[in-house]
């Protein structure tokens, strides 16, 4: 394994700056995956299939003889949300930006193939998958979809026509510091799910709120009582979070509306718990609603399942992990966060492992949290996380392995 990778660093910047550049929300990753394929090419590969879930890129690297195989995934797609200005590699795509590092993601990806397929010594296969619609996740997901660009992907074959053995993840992560690596056996990330709320009351003018049934108003107790769902119906020794993020209402400052929408988030990371609030969002809804003499319509929708870590996969991960960056510079996460993540359908089919990379912490400029307009991935920690990739494939598919 390289200790250090000379020219490394520009290239992985200016590719990495072109991809944040030109972000391209989910399902429309078509210049990032023409970007990434025409990389992959340059490097040699020519075991490269297109077109994957959509906009997927599946490469192929094979040495030696041995029916062992990996897979490498990297996300692609950005969020829409305005940047803050003032970057010389800022977004020239309006209302998009790469405001979770899946340019990070994709150009570290990137930086492992041209060394896979150029200098490193293995015995096996190794998929890189480069995926899209990591973000898709919303409110137009019918009951019962299985969302995101991982399922689309699975849909399309990737593990029937790309057999392996194990599959890897890697996430950047703001308020760890920049460079260190980090990591759980077991879980790592919650299920998310999304829920709406419609609330159905009598339009009436606002100067005379008695004569109809305020949607607004029902709706905000609504809003106040889906707290007790976690502080007050659920185990406080079990993790969960409900939030509301939108509420919706009303045409004019007079007029009292027919209806009133709310949607939310639930993350959690244990099934019982994920359906113990599901019932509870139900229950609290359409009764506080039916207490002022409004309807509440709940549709909850299940989303990406929560993600666990294989404990033999996350040991390997994490050897090769300290390999790179030494044991005191590895970060043994103590306890999953509440972010949600769709690698979590990989391991649903696969042993198989996600990990983390610093991207700085305290004041630096790498601390800003994830799905903020004012984030950006850390240039620094490229060049580690290609050598923790190429760590990982050199520890698993080691020659006489």
């Amino acid at each position: 394994m390289p200790h250090d990778l000379p020219g490394y660093d520009e290239d992985l910047r200016a590719w990495r700056h072109h991809i944040h550049s030109h972000p391209e929300l989910s399902w429309h990753e078509h210049g990032t995956a023409a970007f990434v394929e025409e990389k992959l090419r340059s490097f040699g590969i020519e075991e490269i299939v297109t077109g994957l879930g959509g906009t997927g890129i599946v490469a192929t690297i094979r040495r030696g003889g041995s029916a062992r195989a990996i897979g490498l995934r990297a996300d692609m797609d950005a969020l829409p949300l305005t940047e803050q200005p003032g970057r010389a590699h800022g977004s020239q795509t309006p209302g998009v930006m790469h405001a979770c590092g899946h340019d990070g993601h994709t150009t570290m990806l990137l930086g492992a193939a041209r060394y896979l397929a150029q200098e490193a010594e293995f015995d096996g296969t190794v998929h890189l998958i480069f995926q899209p619609a990591e973000e898709s996740f919303g409110p137009e997901t019918q009951p019962g979809e299985k969302p995101g660009g991982a399922n689309a992907m699975i849909r399309d074959g990737l593990l029937d026509r790309f057999p392996m053995d194990a599959i890897f993840g890697m996430h950047n992560r703001p308020g760890l510091a920049a460079g260190r690596l980090g990591g759980r056996a077991g879980p790592l990330y919650a299920a998310a799910d999304i829920f709406e709320i419609v609330v159905r009351g009598k339009g009436v003018h606002a100067a005379r709120p008695h004569l109809g049934v305020d949607p607004v108003f029902v709706g905000a107790q609504i809003v106040v009582a889906l707290q007790g769902v976690t502080s007050r119906m659920t185990n406080p020794l079990d993790c969960g979070v409900v939030s509301i993020c939108q509420f919706k209402a009303g045409t004019a400052p007079n007029i009292i509306p027919d209806h009133a929408t709310m949607v939310g988030t639930v993350r959690t990371i244990e099934p019982e718990v994920q359906d113990s609030i599901e019932r509870s969002i139900h229950e609290v809804a359409t009764g506080v609603a039916a207490a002022f003499g409004a309807v509440a319509e709940v549709r909850y929708i299940r989303g990406h399942p929560s993600l666990h870590n294989e404990p033999a996969a996350f040991r390997a991960a994490r050897e090769a992990a300290i390999a790179v960056v030494g044991e005191a510079q590895f970060a043994d996460v103590d306890e999953p966060t509440m972010g949600g993540e769709d690698f979590a359908w990989f391991l649903r089919e696969k042993p198989g492992c996600f990990m983390l990379i610093g991207n700085g912490d305290g004041d630096s400029r790498g601390a800003t949290m994830l799905h903020n307009n004012g984030y950006d991935f850390n240039d620094d920690v490229a060049t580690i996380g290609v050598r923790y990739w190429v760590s990982l494939v050199e520890h698993l598919l080691r020659p006489g392995g």
